[in-house]
């Protein structure tokens, strides 16, 4: 029995040692992975799957860990596993960041099922809304693609290569290849000093000469993201967060990223400063200027951000101030990664973005920001987009060439720089489809010929067409997210009008409007309030005057007449049953009577309009005694009608 104690209590004390192993394990794998030191975390993991190790952590942290290392096949095995083992209570963004992931290895059927999947889970994203908005997504990019010519530059190297940005004519890029360190840099950077800034002079069709930059530029930190002025006189850049040019980190071990600003004179930088919008808490990186340099854009995830990363602007004041930072808004950002901005010099934003449809990882996107109230986010298309991260994209639109970066297959390292010839211009004009049908009301008939005409919120004309021979008609409308007003007009014809709404862009169809035929002119013998469908005209008990609601209808009654010029009306008043017929007799001429001065005073000439009062020999109902009906009935009686005589 002795023995048999002892056997177990020295395999409860086994267990209880792998236990505390496999803990002490998953838990430096876990800190590597909050430290983004992701290629350590990813040995880590999977040292423990290969000893047997599974849970639902260690499968979400292998897929992210990938994925932020754009290692999207292995990521998709990853999250894969996840999904199989990790139950029904997964997070629904690692549906998304797992179809993102599929994407990259061309599995572009499974993406979209998965893609489906985090619709239907987390229908209020914006990244759902825009999956729900472009299922044709493919499509699009296709017919936005083979615009472009690429080649990969010689001045790449083995490590990581990125970030292009103009100085006259040379080209500033910034590259890991002092240290060979290739730890991913898009949003979360590893601790380790190594990206440098570079500048390459153009040679021939390619450039060479690929030198660092002064030390005065690149210390003991990450430098990367340059823009200069058109002047190179002064310099906005991404660089860690320092203390005496070496890293500074917060609480939790991480150096954030920093927007500073330079003088540059003799290839010295001077002047270093961050900008005041830089926070230990958040980063701030890829800065780019506008055509008027009057406004800096740069990529953050401070509080405010929509996602992992959103674009944001300041205003650069003349007197050197910088002004609050303003998210682009959720039309640009998403809930994923929104980075790399550039503004070309006709107000085109370039991005790169893992948050709109694309062809997998991160895709270069591009849209017009001259009017903020009308954007058309726009997929560049091949080559510059594939399945793997493309990003950093600037280009001159004067000479059609640039350069973007990428990780694809065939570069000469972890990240490239290629150059770019622009043979057709993107075409970013953002319009909708509205379309519909217009029908005669009456017989229901199509209508050829009918102009039809689309107004925005402030009246102005936004398109115009004419129905067809089928009474259909299809036009462009704009994209923004407003209400609209469409008219229908034709000859002989009421003017009708209707609103719709444009919703993020989407289509307007199945407008049906129906036309009612210009009112035709009365019979002889018609009574006008009848025939125009109008509120009678009463007066109250023992009164002649007109009352506020009768004028309306004799004021609707006017303006018919109006467009009969020879039509003649007589105006016939009535009274109720509650006194003698004389007394009757006269107030009703005297309600006739007021009825035609009030026309006369608005403009009809005495020889149209007449009036007699009948007292209350016309009833228009039963109520022949005062006792016979209640009062409401009796001012039925208290009337007048205007008849048509000539």
């Amino acid at each position: 029995m002795k023995n048999k104690t002892n056997y177990l209590v020295f395999g409860l004390l086994l267990t209880s040692l792998l236990i505390s192993a496999q803990e002490k394990q998953t838990e430096k794998a876990k800190e590597a992975f909050e430290d983004l030191a992701y290629a350590p975390a990813i040995e880590k993991y999977e040292t423990l799957v290969e000893k047997g190790y599974t849970a639902k952590q260690i499968y979400e942290n292998l897929g992210d860990a990938n994925y932020q290392n754009a290692k999207y096949s292995e990521a998709a095995t990853w999250y894969s596993k996840l999904f199989r083992d990790g139950g029904a209570d997964v997070n629904p963004d690692y549906m998304y960041k797992y179809a993102q992931s599929l994407k990259s290895t061309q599995e572009y059927q499974a993406a979209d099922i998965w893609m489906e999947k985090f619709r239907a889970a987390k229908g209020g994203d914006v990244r759902a809304t825009k999956i729900a908005d472009n299922s044709n997504y493919l499509e699009k990019i296709e017919k936005q693609s083979n615009r472009y010519e690429i080649k990969n530059l010689g001045i790449n190297s083995t490590a990581s290569d990125f970030a292009p940005a103009y100085k006259g004519e040379q080209l500033v890029f910034s590259t890991a290849r002092d240290s060979g360190n290739l730890a991913r840099y898009i949003h979360e950077w590893n601790n380790q000093p190594f990206l440098n800034l570079y500048s390459a002079s153009p040679v021939s069709d390619d450039f060479a000469n690929a030198v660092r930059l002064d030390r005065s530029a690149n210390k003991k930190t990450h430098e990367s993201s340059a823009v200069f002025t058109k002047d190179g006189a002064t310099v906005y850049f991404t660089r860690n967060n320092s203390k005496n040019g070496n890293f500074s980190r917060d609480d939790e071990g991480v150096s954030r990223l920093k927007i500073y600003r330079a003088k540059v004179e003799n290839d010295i930088w001077s002047y270093i400063t961050e900008l005041p919008f830089n926070s230990d808490d958040y980063s701030c990186a890829h800065p780019t200027l506008s055509p008027d340099e009057g406004k800096l854009y740069f990529a953050s995830d401070m509080p405010g951000s929509v996602g992992n990363s959103d674009i944001f602007v300041v205003n650069l004041n003349s007197d050197g101030s910088i002004g609050a930072p303003v998210n682009l808004g959720n039309v640009i950002n998403t809930e994923a990664r929104e980075t790399f901005p550039y503004v070309t010099t006709k107000n085109v934003l370039y991005f790169a973005s893992d948050g709109h449809p694309g062809l997998g990882g991160l895709d270069v996107f591009a849209t017009a920001i001259e009017d903020m109230g009308n954007l058309n986010i726009v997929n560049v298309g091949k080559p510059v987009n594939g399945t793997q991260d493309d990003f950093s994209f600037i280009i001159n639109e004067e000479t059609k060439k640039g350069f973007f970066a990428s990780n694809r297959d065939g570069g000469q390292g972890s990240d490239d720089i290629y150059s770019l010839i622009e043979n057709k211009e993107i075409d970013l004009t953002c319009s909708t489809v509205v379309d519909g049908i217009v029908k005669d009301k009456e017989t229901n008939e199509p209508l050829a010929g009918a102009k039809i005409t689309i107004f925005n919120s402030t009246d102005e004309i936004v398109a115009e067409t004419n129905s067809g021979d089928d009474g259909t008609f299809t036009l462009d409308g704009d994209c923004r997210d407003v209400d609209y007003k469409i008219i229908a007009s034709k000859e002989d014809y009421n003017d009708v009008d209707k609103m719709f709404a444009v919703v993020r862009a989407n289509d307007t169809e199945g407008i049906e409007l129906k036309l009612e035929k210009t009112i035709k002119r009365a019979t002889v013998g018609s009574d006008l309030v009848k025939y125009l469908n109008l509120e009678p005209v009463y007066f109250d008990l023992d009164k002649a005057e007109i009352r506020p609601d009768a004028s309306v209808t004799i004021l609707k009654v006017l303006e018919y007449m109006k467009a009969f010029p020879d039509m003649k009306v007589q105006v016939q008043s009535h009274t109720d049953v509650k006194a003698g017929k004389l007394y009757n007799m006269k107030l009703s001429q005297k309600r006739a009577e007021n009825t035609v001065a009030y026309l006369v005073a608005n403009g009809i000439d005495t020889s149209r309009i007449s009036g007699e009062g009948f007292g209350k020999t016309k009833l228009t109902n039963e109520c022949s005694t005062r006792e016979s009906c209640p009062d409401e009935k009796h001012q039925e009686n208290r009337r007048s009608e205007f008849i048509v005589v000539e």
